[in-house]
This record gives C-alpha cells, structure tokens and sequence, in this order.
C-alpha cells in the first residue's frame, strides 16, 4: 500500500505556468515620472517625479533616514555643524564651494545625503531617556540647479532638522538674491502616523506640503527612477545621475548572465543592495545615437512573499520618450523539490532560505 504523506496546515498547493509576460512602462520624456511596478499583480503605479523634494522614513519609531530628490536636480550641502549658525550662514551663491556636498546611497534606502552630515546621526545627536529623540545639530543648504544651466537663476533653501520624535519636525527659508537676504523660516512637522503602508513620507518646499510619493509598500517591486551613482569616468568614479531601478527593501535580486534565460534560479545570489538592477542593463551607442540592452544580462527578483521571477529588459529609448520594455517570467515554481516513488513531489523554496521558508507537495 502506498504511503501518503500528509501536510497540514503547512502545505501550499501551486500549480504555475511559466509563461512570460511583456511589460512596457513609460517614465515620460526626460523622464517626469517615476514607476512603481509590482511582479505578483503586473501592475504599475505612476508619480510626479517632481512632486516630492525631500523624503523621510516613516516605517519605524526607531529608524530614521532623509533623502533627497537627486533625480529632478537638487544637491545638499553641509554648511555647518553648530545650530548656532543658522542667522548667520551667508550668501549660498558665493559660499558653496566652501561647503561639504552630501549624496544619497544606492546600496540602502536608510543611508539618505542627511545621514552623511557630520553629526553622529548625519544631522544630529541622540538626547538619551526617556523621549529617545534626536537633536539636529548640522545646517544644510539645498541647491536647485536650473534647468537651462544658468547659475544665475539657481534657488537656494538652507535647511535644520530640528528633532526627530515619532516624526521630523525641521525648518528651512529661502534665499532671496536680490535682497541679500534669507526669507522668513517656514517649521514644519512630518509625522510618522501618515500614510501608514507607506515606506516613506515626502514634502515639497516649494509648495509647502506634505505630498504622497509612493503606493503601499507592499505594492511594488522595483521603482524605476533617477538617482545618484558612482559612475565609471577615466579609470576612477565620479557622482552621476542615472536612469534605472531600485528595489524594494523587503525584495532580494540576483544579477546573472546567461543564455535565452537558461539559468536556475535556485543557483543565484540574492542581494540586498537597492541599486542590483541598477541602471547598467543598458548603454548608450554613439554611432547610432540610441540606447541598446544587454541580450544576456537577467534578474531574478525574489518578493517579500519569496515568490521569484525571470526578469529581463528588451528595449530602452532614454530621455527623447522614457520608454522601456521588459519581459517577466514567474518561476517559482522552479524552486528546488524531490520527487517520491510513489510520483507525489514535495520540495520548500527558498533555497538557500533566509528566515522562512514556503512548502511545496
């Protein structure tokens, strides 16, 4: 008699085609918008990428990061560290090159341009018990290239955290180049109760208002977007803005180069770097003026639920549309299992896993 393995409660029946789907996104021309794309659902969503200026992490009462819009042009500097300065940091148009620039990370969501500042938490010191808070200490001015390239025409904001405590409070003012002068502070308190599926929560100086950025955080994947990267120049690296993707922090990627998508995805290195898909599946071709894609460079995206898919990119047309097209495969159900003698398969993915796993029979 045949013996039956029984799994209760544990065992999630999955019967899956791999077929591939071909998804075409447009970021818009020079890139105006940013895409959040979900591989479970094959759904996107689209923000303003202009619409936001400066982002604060709201996931956690006990982790802060601040990052800047880098993507739409606006650079941070430190210009000082003593709080004291603040009525009396001078002209941004004549001090700046005397100022320390600050750039977000592409490897993690929580190391934003503010947490590079001087002070012991980029911008400011921890007060101890009982509230826990953080202090700033550390005055940043914002520089807003202008879209010509004419610095006369560049704005200015300084900006202070002023404390971070269940949310950011921070004041900022504006410099007014043909007075000399800063304009009146504007204070503003982001708390972190808003948009509580969200990862981040956004502001914009310009309007003056806290702004939606992003769908629910368990809504998307990869964000195709503009960010600052170390980007190969002469044998060295310089700061550059590029176009590509960052992942989610709850997914994991391997990067891998192969054949008509011949690889295992149970044979990769999932990685948490933010930037793994990255901006280098393309390139740019002098000789034609247009952008190609890798042929044999693929990801493998694995989801906070440890589903994963076949991910590879099949066109690029850069900045003139903002159109890119890719082609996603779910292959989960490649995920490694045993076959018994009596024909029933029963198997666990991921492999190697991390801190759970999901059965198969």
């Amino acid at each position: 008699m045949k013996t039956k393995l029984f799994l209760t409660a544990l065992i999630t029946s999955i019967f899956s085609l791999n077929a591939q789907q071909a998804v075409d996104l447009s970021m818009g021309v020079d890139y105006e918008k940013e895409i959040f794309y979900d591989f479970s659902t094959n759904n996107s969503q689209t923000f303003t990428a202009s619409n936001w200026e400066i982002a604060f992490l709201r996931n956690s009462m006990m982790n802060m990061a601040i990052r800047i819009n880098d993507g739409i042009g606006i650079q941070v500097f430190e210009a000082s560290n003593d709080s004291n300065h603040w009525s009396t940091i001078g002209d941004p148009v004549t001090n700046i090159s005397n100022w320390t620039e600050l750039f977000n990370s592409d490897t993690s969501w929580i190391d934003g341009a503010f947490q590079q500042g001087s002070a012991t938490y980029g911008w400011g010191e921890y007060a101890g018990p009982p509230n826990h808070e953080v202090y700033g200490t550390v005055i940043f001015v914002l520089k807003y290239q202008d879209e010509d390239n004419d610095d006369s025409n560049n704005i200015y904001r300084k900006l202070f955290i002023e404390e971070y405590l269940g949310g950011y409070t921070f004041k900022y003012a504006t410099w007014d180049d043909d007075n000399e002068t800063w304009s009146a502070d504007i204070t503003e308190t982001v708390v972190n109760t808003s948009n509580p599926n969200n990862i981040f929560n956004y502001y914009n100086f310009t309007t003056e208002a806290e702004v939606v950025a992003e769908p629910a955080a368990t809504e998307w994947d990869l964000k195709f977007t503009q960010f600052t990267t170390d980007y190969p120049s002469d044998g060295t690296t310089i700061k550059y803005v590029v176009t590509g993707a960052l992942q989610n922090p709850n997914v994991t990627i391997a990067e891998n180069v192969e054949v008509n998508g011949t690889g295992d995805p149970n044979d990769q290195t999932y990685l948490e770097e933010i930037s793994t898909v990255g901006y280098d599946w393309k390139s740019f071709d002098m000789s034609t003026f247009s952008y190609s894609v890798e042929p044999d460079l693929y990801y493998y995206v694995k989801d906070a639920e440890n589903n994963v898919y076949r991910l590879h990119f099949t066109s690029f047309e850069g900045g003139s549309t903002g159109n890119l097209s890719f082609n996603a495969e779910d292959v989960t159900s490649q995920m490694s299992t045993t076959t018994f003698d009596n024909g029933d398969s029963f198997g666990f993915y991921p492999n190697p896993a991390k801190n759970e796993i999901e059965l198969l029979y």
